[in-house]
């Protein structure tokens, strides 16, 4: 038994051809799991929010295994993210819970790859639009994965609920074409530089 409540939870997945350029022989697919739970802190300060956070690894692990599955299976992501809408009541110390909770989720679903997963977070009504930030898997500078991944729902979260999301897609940006690292070339030494 879980101290949270969640009343809805969506996966949606994009599927992109080109950017305006060639059309990709294998589209891009960027995929967003995403729960709305009741935020157990609405509208009080909560001095340790450490139990918490520990019981939100088997949300992450439920929405990760969700969207691997939805993207096509693990041997697909390139990139991932995550992120946090706490509604009115709520502090945005409730969202940070999703940092270690989340992330810790799909590191472990995807093998333990070595980049930070990139977030974003903030205090919104019903209807925030969040634009959660892409990175590469296994090197945190490989430029042609800096993305973007668009989390919202239309009915949350509401004043005592939060959202947390998880975003991954199965490559970089089409027609990525400003140098930097290549995924080809990451090395063991290149995933958190």
């Amino acid at each position: 038994m879980t101290s949270y409540d969640i009343r809805k939870t969506q996966i949606s997945v994009e599927t992109i051809w080109h950017e305006r350029g060639p059309r990709l022989a294998q589209p891009l697919r960027i995929g967003t799991a995403l729960a709305i739970i009741r935020n157990p802190f609405a509208g009080r300060y909560e001095p340790d929010l450490m139990a918490f956070q520990a019981e939100l690894r088997e949300l992450g692990r439920k929405l990760a295994a969700e969207l691997v599955q939805a993207l096509g299976g693990k041997e697909r992501i390139e990139a991932y993210g995550k992120g946090m809408i706490v509604g009115d009541d709520g502090e945005l110390e409730h969202a940070a819970v999703w940092h270690e909770a989340g992330g810790w989720a799909m590191r472990e679903i995807l093998g333990q790859p070595k980049a930070i997963v990139p977030a974003a977070k903030t205090v919104g009504g019903i209807g925030t639009r969040l634009m959660v930030p892409l990175g590469h898997i296994e090197a945190a500078y490989v430029r042609s994965h800096f993305s973007t991944a668009e989390m919202t729902v239309w009915d949350g979260p509401r004043r005592d609920e939060i959202a947390f999301g998880l975003v991954m897609a199965t490559g970089g940006r089409p027609h990525a074409r400003i140098g930097g690292l290549a995924a080809s070339d990451i090395s063991v030494h290149d995933g958190q530089r």
